[in-house]
């Protein structure tokens, strides 16, 4: 695309987005909280070991101090009964604590593995608009980083933060048995430990933005002088790349220590509380036995309660803190998943007829959210037939291959599929599936996946024989790049632009498109290999739109259409359009850039 909309496009995408530093939604938590319902069986599980877990550990603590307690007060060792219970819960305690956080982490990892797949399937339907502009490391981050981080919410906070409560709910009756006002001192402690959180959640969720976006930064810079070593040792701009990512890292660990140190505070505030309240059921228990109301074993018995119940409460304060902290990777993974379809599925799809088709564009319009790139194009190319479409960079070429493969719908008007008999189809009738077997597009920049050379070429029709393979190769010269099972490296970066262009061309070829659309695709070919590729394509039925800057490659189509300002402003042959002396054509190819 060229440069003029490729800045449209990101302004567009970068809209979009969720800032980096800003404070995300305060749903952006909850906004996740459905990923579960599809684990409710798991979910529930989880809840109750949780709650055996924390459970067995008050239970346990809470006896223990009780039987010592009574066993000094009495002067004899302790029955044999509540041995055994000692025993049966520490036993329970190490099962469930197991149990707990074998199902916590797998229920958190299937839900992470799910998120995965629905932030993939969001990118593909905001394709190419809303990664367009976006660096590689920052769809990275979010794809996995920001994914990874939400594992902590899932397995740590959601069913730890339920069984607190039921816990917590059975120990009040324990402590109300035993005295009124040590359930009062609990509960008011319980209350100011479970306030904390929300009552600096937007400071939090300021700091985790913070670091998020950090990290993000980090990861796109790295990912980014990876790409680009090769350039960076060539124009000796390696130490200063390297200077920029230590500055990079140096911002996530300031990032990261500023979190750290409120975390710090706020776990000695917590623990303070805690001191608190147990002086205050030391003091409450001491009035109790001192008054006959309770045995004197029930002080540390409760003392030991108190304690362990307000660990729990405060353990959970702190893992729904740290979750708030993560509002900003939230939010990132929330904007993914709920993205809308910039080509929205049809309702009821409208199968294409076989044959040959053509295609049509008709009053098509088109803007990026700004200015139109393109004002009612009207284009039609027949079956069988090439055409050439030229204009200068900005012009809108790049846009309107996009509309025909569909990636974007336009603002107003329609891109037609022409059948030999029958109406004309819009492609926004067309099932996603059967468009792309039928309308192929091929980039200047077609990337090619790390594998195998035959396994680049089966990506869009992984059903394909060797022998259609094998026949599709020799058509482009592929079979004269590299073995079919040579690997092309991440990216092609074993082959060069004219080899990447030639496995292109082949990959789109092997799905045997019924319209094929080729943006600059054969720049890297030489003149020879370029006019090669032109004779292999000629005589089949397929509509074949060809953008291109090169005269040789446009002489060669059957008809040429120039677009200026977004408007078709010429249409003919080559030679009807070169005899005109205001030809537009001529115009373009003086403007635009030098032949290759």
């Amino acid at each position: 695309m060229s440069g003029a909309v490729d800045t449209t496009t990101t302004a567009a995408v970068g809209a979009r987005a969720v800032p980096g530093d800003a404070v995300p939604p305060g749903g952006a938590l909850r906004a996740l909280l459905p990923a579960l319902a599809v684990h409710r069986a798991m979910m529930a599980r989880t809840c109750a070991a949780a709650v055996l877990e924390q459970g067995s550990l008050v239970a346990l603590v809470t006896l223990a101090a009780h039987t010592v307690g009574t066993a000094v007060i009495e002067g004899r060792a302790p029955s044999a009964g509540p041995v055994v219970a000692l025993v049966a819960l520490v036993v329970v305690r190490v099962l469930t604590t197991w149990r707990e956080m074998d199902l916590s982490h797998d229920l958190a990892y299937r839900v992470l593995a799910t998120l995965r797949v629905r932030i993939f399937d969001g990118l593909a339907r905001g394709a190419p608009a809303r990664v367009a502009g976006r660096r590689s490391g920052d769809l990275a981050a979010t794809a996995m980083a920001d994914v990874e981080a939400l594992e902590f919410f899932y397995a740590h906070t959601t069913a730890q933060i339920l069984a607190t409560v039921v816990v917590f709910g059975g120990s009040s009756v324990v402590l109300t048995g035993v005295g009124p006002w040590l359930t009062a001192v609990v509960a008011a402690v319980a209350a100011l430990l479970a306030a904390a959180p929300f009552a600096e959640a937007r400071a939090r969720a300021e700091r985790g933005a913070r670091t998020r976006a950090a990290t993000a930064r980090l990861s796109a810079d790295t990912v980014e002088a990876v790409d680009g070593l090769r350039e960076l040792l060539a124009f000796g701009r390696l130490a200063d790349r390297r200077r920029s990512l230590a500055e990079r890292g140096r911002q996530v660990g300031a990032a990261q220590r500023a979190e750290a140190v409120r975390e710090s505070v706020a776990a000695g505030v917590r623990d303070v509380l805690i001191v608190l309240a147990i002086l205050g059921v030391v003091v409450a228990a001491a009035q109790s036995v001192a008054a006959g109301r309770s045995h004197g074993a029930w002080a540390p018995a409760a003392m030991a309660l108190a304690l362990s119940v307000l660990g729990l409460v405060a353990e959970s304060a702190r893992s729904f803190g740290q979750a708030v902290s993560l509002r900003a990777a939230a939010a990132r993974v929330r904007t993914a998943v709920e993205a809308p379809a910039m080509a929205p599925p049809p309702t009821v799809p409208r199968p294409l007829p076989p044959g040959p088709l053509g295609l049509r564009l008709s009053g098509v319009t088109f803007d990026y959210g700004g200015e139109p790139v393109l004002k009612g194009v009207d284009l039609t190319v027949s079956a069988g037939e090439t055409l050439a479409l030229v204009g200068v960079s900005g012009a809108g070429k790049s846009t309107c291959a996009h509309l025909m493969a569909r990636f974007w719908d336009p603002s107003a008007g329609a891109v037609l599929l022409l059948p030999a008999e029958g109406d004309p189809v819009d492609v926004r009738d067309v099932d996603d599936a059967e468009l792309r077997r039928a309308v192929a597009l091929v980039g200047q920049e077609a990337p090619l996946f790390h594998g195998t050379l035959a396994e680049n070429l089966r990506l869009g029709a992984p059903e394909a024989d060797d022998e259609l393979l094998a026949a599709t190769a020799r058509l482009c010269g592929v079979d004269r790049v590299a073995p079919m099972d040579a690997p092309v490296g991440e990216r092609g970066a074993t082959l060069s632009g004219g080899q990447r262009a030639r496995v292109a061309l082949a990959r789109a070829l092997a799905v045997r498109p019924r319209v094929l659309v080729l943006d600059e695709s054969t720049a890297h070919l030489d003149n020879t290999s370029d006019a090669q590729v032109a004779a292999a394509l000629r005589g089949e039925d397929r509509a074949t739109v060809v953008i291109a800057h090169r005269p040789a490659t446009i002489r060669r189509a059957d008809r040429v259409a120039v677009l200026e300002a977004g408007r078709v402003v010429e249409q003919g042959t080559w030679d009807e359009l070169a005899r005109r002396p205001d030809s537009a054509l001529t115009r373009v190819l003086t403007r635009g850039p030098s032949p290759a």
